[in-house]
């Protein structure tokens, strides 16, 4: 299921390649998620890391998640918790 997530969610993602050579990515919605780095795949991979890194905060948080193509990973909170 994080992994389905995970792939949709990069699947949106935007890069571009900046004056100096090297590759920025972002993914809309994802708001602080982005990855520079000296490579598309270099990018990619950090882009990766980031977002599993967010949304790790975002869990521990209680954060509401966006919806990816279907994919929801919303958490029933138990209050008693």
């Amino acid at each position: 299921m994080l992994t389905d997530y995970i792939r949709a969610a990069l699947c949106h993602g935007e890069y571009k390649q900046l004056e100096d050579g090297s590759w920025f990515a972002e993914i809309p919605g994802f708001e602080g998620v982005w990855a520079n780095a000296a490579s598309v795949e270099a990018c990619r991979t950090e882009l990766a890391e980031v977002l599993e890194e967010w949304l790790l905060l975002k869990i521990h948080d209680h954060d509401p998640l966006p919806v990816v193509d279907g994919h929801d990973l919303a958490i029933a909170w138990d209050s008693a918790a």
